[in-house]
């Protein structure tokens, strides 16, 4: 039976006076992929916020493979096997593509060495030396990706990996995100492409007004279609 990566429970979060989630609840087992849809501002940028620690103050549950992390400060969360793609990238543009990968510290046994990283993104072998600022949008997003790989972290928080990508690149940063499954990561998306993240995912939730509204698993897609599109606006 799969063991919990990720559960959260009546998740609230606050960036000073705003109250922005309002009692989040969802669970990711290990091994799994999962979304978290919703329109912009529906709070699903947040909720990965909460779960680092990174808002101004945060109450309920959050587990981490059994460990409760909600009074831990965010680097031993990481420690626990969590790495983070935040929307932004965080590429350091004054660093070549190879120095931005061997910056991040190893957090758990297991991260990618480089051979293994440059055979999942082709792209960053080719751009090794490029500074960060030369780099096109997809291979930014590929290098953050590529860079948490090198951690050890198994449990991958990926936010907006898509955005404002060219059909190419959203294709293969599909590909790797199976991939990434069938080496045995746990990956939940913040995704607005839900053409992307549909046949990715075994659970979709659906985030309103920074609450989980709606549970779509796999098998429900089809049933659930225009509830999705409602919710959606796709």
């Amino acid at each position: 039976m799969s063991t919990m990566a990720l559960e959260v429970k009546n998740l609230e979060s606050w960036y000073g006076e705003s109250h922005i989630l309002h009692g989040v609840n969802f669970a990711v087992r290990d091994g799994e992929v999962v979304t978290l849809l919703g329109r912009n501002g529906a709070g699903r940028s947040t909720i990965f916020k909460t779960i680092l620690g990174l808002t101004s103050k945060r109450t309920g549950s959050v587990e981490v493979y059994g460990a409760e992390t909600i009074l831990m400060p965010t680097y031993k969360i990481a420690r626990l096997g969590v790495g983070y793609c935040p929307e932004e990238r965080g590429i350091f543009g004054s660093l070549s593509a190879e120095e931005n990968l061997m910056l991040l510290p190893e957090i758990a046994p297991g991260g990618m060495g480089l051979d293994e990283i440059y055979e999942m993104f082709p792209n960053l072998y080719e751009r090794r030396n490029s500074p960060g600022t030369r780099l096109s949008g997809g291979e930014q997003q590929m290098l953050a990706m590529a860079r948490i790989l090198r951690t050890g972290a198994k449990l991958l928080l990926l936010d907006e990996i898509t955005e404002g990508l060219a059909p190419v690149i959203v294709q293969k940063l599909g590909e790797v995100v199976t991939s990434l499954r069938n080496k045995g990561f746990t990956i939940v998306l913040v995704e607005q492409n839900f053409r992307f993240a549909a046949p990715l995912a075994d659970r979709h939730y659906v985030v309103e007004h920074g609450n989980v509204v709606e549970v779509v698993q796999q098998s429900e897609l089809a049933a659930k279609a225009s509830l999705l599109n409602e919710y959606l606006g796709v």
